[in-house]
């Protein structure tokens, strides 16, 4: 085992360990990078390999620490670390070639094992990079004399020729509907909102820049303090935390008096919840999905992979005018001996206001000129936590915003509940859509009112109205803790992110969204009718028995190719002129024969064929033809004249 070998080796199981660092526990990265250091310390001073009875300490003693470390043996996240942990004991007793190759198949696994995580093109473009290190590896145990620069070259060539088979299967092979992991505890990540609301929870979302859908519209896109994005509806409140509650009031929902439609499609990244995320107020939709009695849009499963769907929604519209008694009462709520103070403000207000929109008005002047403030890092709450910001802190996000008013309308016996979802967008005019990100999380209220049904009204509009009509970045201090892209970045940074994310959308809807259904309808487009499995797996062979047979055309070609120097055609073309002038050249004769049967008959050819024919017959079969002699020849042949 030569240490160009092993070094090699080393490089390519160090690329692909080295993006699973963040999922893995920091003694796992130690310990991983303690043994590629100890393996490339023995290659190069020479020393002999550690004990095998150490080496099944050490492997003992890891899966002792992953035991610890996870609670349990099974599962993505176990799996994958202990398989890193094998693979990098496994080097050393790298020993024999049939080692090497063992390496080299953990290391094409564990690529594979990366796009758990993230199957974004730059994933992609560096698994490629590393598949690349790797198949040279491959290349080097099977031709260890072959200097570097030329197993390069053939890895690379290897890497291009699999191309065309790629291609095939992934346009042909049927889709398998789930993730890469397939064990239902951990094979999926949640992510985005939560079905609860408490102090906190979304100025923490606010801290991420990742995206949560992407929306085109169908025609002009509305204003945007008009996009609200309807998710989760929160009902029942405990003194800190909101909840949906029971279900079990399953009136239909209602509207009238809609106006002011507009269409457009989402493509909505997973994140493992049931929900949908539409425009206020949800119309239809082309998934199978169905609007609840409090207007959500839930899918029977959860969205487990990125799904794009058409919707239409109305901006005006009364909803749910004959509310049935019970609901009105849940929305009514409040928990027992919690916030006195704020009971007292809002009995006051009802004593003192001539009717709702009279009190509801109230209650965001208060807002708006008690010196609140919108700020990303509110103060923590205690067990009276509407009373404690109220008349304490006045320091919240959209959350605390959004909770003191619906308590303080229940309080005032108006009907209220807190809806969440997302508010805004950032246009991409590279791709032409919007992006919704994780940091748009907006928590609004929603009130009932006789003769308008559901009405909604947000209170994080009266204190900071820039966060409804230009976004985040406009209601909050310089200085506060968001991320810098989601900040007012310089315009070159912001279009070079906004051109890649174009760049990505594309990447998502054609690559990691090829589904089953875009794979039949792309089919389909093909000429392939009734698609089917079957038609399918014969297409694929078909396919593959082609390009195979293609390559081994070129790569075989030389076998059918039949070679002619230059000396012998000329001969062969001389022969051919003078057969034209009477003179056939006979299957058994020789040059000289030939040449001499000529002069007897053109006797004014014969010192120029005989020179030509002893020419050929030095060029063909002498040991040593040069150039020169060679041009000459080709230059005495052209000059006859028959």
């Amino acid at each position: 085992m030569t240490k160009s070998l092993i070094f090699g080796l080393l490089l390519a199981i160090l690329m692909v360990i080295a993006p699973h660092a963040d999922h893995l526990p920091l003694w796992v990265n130690a310990l991983c990078a303690a043994l590629l250091l100890w393996r490339a310390y023995l290659a190069a001073s020479g020393n002999s390999l550690p004990a095998r009875w150490l080496l099944t300490l050490v492997t003992l003693g890891s899966v002792g620490g992953i035991l610890i470390s996870f609670h349990t043996l099974f599962g993505r996240e176990v799996g994958v670390t202990l398989l890193l942990l094998l693979t990098a004991l496994k080097f050393m007793e790298l020993r024999q070639p049939r080692d090497a190759m063992v390496m080299i198949y953990l290391a094409c696994f564990i690529i594979i094992t990366n796009f758990f995580y993230s199957q974004s093109i730059p994933t992609a473009l560096y698994m490629l990079a590393t598949l690349l290190v790797v198949v040279t590896a491959w290349v080097h145990l099977n031709a260890a004399r072959v200097p570097l620069k030329p197993r390069l070259r053939i890895a690379g060539v290897l890497l291009l020729q699999a191309i065309p088979l790629t291609l095939v299967l992934f346009v042909l092979f049927p889709r398998v509907q789930g993730p890469l992991w397939g064990l239902p505890q951990d094979a999926y990540a949640s992510s985005g909102l939560d079905d609860k609301m408490s102090p906190g929870s979304f100025s923490r979302l606010s801290l991420s820049d990742e995206v949560a859908f992407r929306v085109t519209y169908a025609e002009a896109p509305p204003r945007r303090d008009q996009m609200y994005w309807r998710g989760p509806v929160l009902w029942d409140f405990d003194g800190r935390t909101w909840t949906p509650g029971r279900t079990s009031i399953m009136s239909p929902p209602e509207f009238s008096d809609t106006a002011n439609e507009v269409s457009y499609s989402v493509t909505l990244e997973p994140h493992n919840k049931t929900w949908l995320f539409l425009l206020d107020m949800p119309e239809k939709i082309s998934d199978d999905a169905r609007l609840s009695y409090d207007f959500q849009m839930t899918r029977k499963e959860p969205v487990k992979t990125r799904l794009r769907y058409e919707a239409s929604s109305h901006l005006t519209y009364h909803a749910n005018l004959r509310e049935s008694e019970r609901q009105l009462q849940r929305a009514l709520q409040l928990p027992p001996q919690l916030n006195p103070k704020a009971l007292e403000l809002a009995a006051r207000w009802r004593a003192e206001s001539r009717n709702d929109d009279a009190l509801i008005n109230t209650a965001l002047r208060h807002f708006n000129r008690e010196g609140f403030r919108y700020t990303l890092e509110p103060p923590m709450l205690g067990v009276h936590s509407v009373d404690e910001f109220l008349f304490g802190t006045k320091q919240g996000f959209c959350e605390h915003y959004a909770s003191s008013f619906v308590f303080l309308m229940r309080a005032a016996h108006i009907p209220a509940r807190v809806v969440t979802g997302y508010q805004g967008g950032e246009y991409n005019d590279t791709g032409g859509y919007y992006i919704v990100r994780q940091s748009d999380a907006h928590a609004w209220a929603e009130v009932w009112l006789d003769k308008r049904g559901w009405v909604r009204i947000d209170p994080t509009a009266a204190i900071a109205p820039a966060r409804v009509e230009r976004g985040l970045a406009a209601a909050v201090p310089d200085n506060a803790a968001m991320p810098f892209m989601a900040r007012n970045p310089p315009q070159w940074l912001r279009e070079l992110r906004l051109n890649w994310d174009a760049v990505s959308n594309r990447w998502n809807q054609w690559v990691l969204g090829y589904n089953t259904e875009l794979q039949f309808a792309f089919l389909t487009r093909l000429g392939m009718e009734s698609v089917n499995w079957q038609t399918m797996a014969l297409n694929m062979a078909a396919g593959l028995g082609l390009v195979i047979a293609l390559f081994a055309l070129v790569m075989l070609r030389h076998l059918f190719k039949r070679e002619t120097d230059v000396t012998q055609a000329a001969w062969l073309k001389l022969c051919r002129k003078l057969a034209k002038a009477g003179l056939p050249r006979a299957p058994h004769e020789g040059p000289r024969d030939y040449a001499a049967r000529i002069a007897a008959a053109r006797p004014e050819l014969a010192a120029t064929l005989h020179d030509i024919s002893e020419r050929y017959i030095a060029l063909r079969y002498g040991e040593h033809p040069d150039t020169v002699t060679q041009q000459a020849f080709l230059q005495r042949i052209r000059a006859v004249k028959v």
